[in-house]
């Protein structure tokens, strides 16, 4: 797929001695949905910023659909929609007039078709000519999301998006999120809803301590690190595990009547299988099997906690 960011050696260390980002290289490919993860502080607003031209990099490239951001800025600059995490808009303007007004900054002609289109996706048609500061929070997130893709950006960043807001809202966000993916929008998202993340993306990346720790596939990701717990019921009572399936690493409970053991890696399954074909070969009947799989919540916050 073709790359539409390229971010090379990119560093930054604020005027107080704060080592915001070290060295992070990172490639996204067109149209794909890319989460970055990360505690508090980890970097990722300072990385988006720098990105979306409201940072100062201290060092490092940035080149956005083969626009470098410090040298073609406003061509960098008009292919990317930022949605920040703060409620930042004017108002006393109509919810309209502030689409109109980002749909002009980056010199896009009038289209109120799209603008319309936007604002129903939104559900926010109905409130199109209210003033932003009459509506509810939620709300002014909608609006936020309009202002982003008024000038038909080929990048959209969305900082926290549904941070605060309700069901509803999150919902509609990540319905229109797959329809822009399917138009060929790339979406590069942060979160502290992990599940979201798991949900939507295509490739995770984690971001500790201004360092890129990783960036994989999410599939292939959640396959390498993480585990399965599996539960097994027994019909009969067992005084201990079987020797021959002593290499399983098998837990017997105190009842002598569940089996159980935890896989770690991309083996999980086919551990299972042939400890399920090996208990039926020894004669050792089951009525139950339940396995539990790591989350990529699970497996974040054992990335992040090894750094602790």
């Amino acid at each position: 797929m073709t790359t539409i960011l390229a971010i090379e050696r990119l560093n930054k260390t604020y005027d107080n001695g704060f080592v915001a980002l070290k060295g992070v290289d990172l490639s996204i490919s067109s149209g794909e949905i890319f989460a970055l993860l990360g505690p508090n502080g980890a970097g990722k607003t300072t990385l988006i910023g720098i990105v979306c031209g409201l940072v100062r990099a201290s060092s490092g490239k940035v080149t956005v659909d083969g626009n470098d951001i410090a040298i073609d800025y406003r061509k960098a600059r008009q292919t990317i929609g930022l949605v920040p995490q703060e409620l930042s808009t004017n108002q006393f303007e109509t919810v309209m007039d502030a689409l109109r007004f980002s749909r002009g900054l980056f010199g896009k002609a009038p289209d109120p078709g799209h603008l319309e289109r936007i604002l129903r996706d939104l559900s926010l048609w109905d409130k199109k000519d209210e003033r932003i500061g009459a509506l509810s929070g939620g709300m002014k997130r909608r609006v936020l999301i309009g202002k982003a893709l008024a000038h038909e950006p080929r990048i959209l960043f969305l900082d926290e998006p549904t941070a605060g807001v309700d069901v509803e809202l999150r919902r509609d966000m990540w319905e229109m999120v797959r329809r822009l993916r399917e138009q060929g929008v790339t979406i590069i998202l942060t979160t502290h809803y992990i599940e979201e993340a798991e949900d939507m993306a295509d490739r995770i990346g984690v971001i500790d301590q201004g360092e890129l720790m990783l960036v994989e596939e999410k599939r292939a990701l959640m396959r390498r690190l993480g585990q399965v717990h599996v539960t097994i019921g027994l019909t009969q009572k067992l005084d201990a595990p079987p020797e021959n399936l002593s290499g399983a690493k098998l837990d017997l409970s105190p009842d002598g009547m569940t089996l159980s053991f935890t896989q770690k890696g991309q083996d999980c399954d086919a551990a299972l299988a042939a400890l399920l074909k090996t208990l039926v070969t020894e004669g050792i009947e089951f009525r139950s099997v339940n396995s539990e799989r790591s989350s990529l919540e699970d497996i974040f916050i054992d990335l992040v906690g090894r750094r602790r």
